[in-house]
């Protein structure tokens, strides 16, 4: 939604790991031991096979270590120009620091979201499935890795997403493309039309 926004208004597209580089030439591992962990974790295999209770602290400190470094670049970039952003940033920190018609949260069934994780055609995804398949056993490496991805789905995060406060969407016919009118739905909210 965040690339097809973009195209039709012109708009900066920050995708998802936006300024990463940058970040990790900054970030220190006592401030920001999740964002330093990208540049100290011992292998790509060694990150696809942490267990799900590592995989979702890190993804939740990730997500607030990051959000400092987020804003400051949206800031800097949205002088000029209109900047969509694909973000994990808290929805606590978003009500700070936003306004609600500037966030809209896309949710999908855990089925989707979690199931078919390596059916997109995102590079990030398939780099992270050749990992899974370099390893020893391929299959438990998936199938755990699978387990982490379904747990930062869980249902419980799933309804305090939906239940935070801000404009959710929600697909539920997994069956067809919704794309076009996911789109005008954030077109009318963003107030892009």
């Amino acid at each position: 939604m965040c690339k097809m926004l973009a195209k039709r208004h012109n708009m900066i597209h920050c995708e998802e790991n936006y300024n990463l580089e940058t970040i990790l030439s900054i970030a220190t591992p006592e401030a920001q031991p999740n964002i330093c962990y990208m540049n100290t974790k011992p292998s790509w295999q060694h990150f696809v096979n942490r267990t799900p209770d590592e995989y979702e602290a890190w993804m939740d400190g990730n997500a607030r270590e990051l959000a400092g470094f987020e804003v400051a670049e949206l800031i800097r970039l949205s002088s000029d120009k209109k900047v969509i952003v694909d973000t994990n940033i808290p929805c606590e920190i978003l009500w700070q620091i936003t306004d609600y018609d500037h966030v809209a949260i896309l949710l999908s069934p855990q089925s989707m979201s979690a199931d078919r994780f390596f059916e997109r055609d995102d590079p990030e995804k398939q780099f992270l499935l050749s990992v899974i398949e370099s390893c020893p056993d391929p299959e438990s490496t998936l199938m755990n890795f699978k387990k982490c991805i379904a747990r930062v789905n869980s249902v419980e995060r799933y309804e305090a997403f939906k239940n935070s406060g801000f404009f959710t969407l929600i697909r539920e016919d997994t069956g067809r493309d919704t794309r076009e009118e996911m789109l005008s739905a954030l077109e009318t909210h963003f107030k892009l039309k």
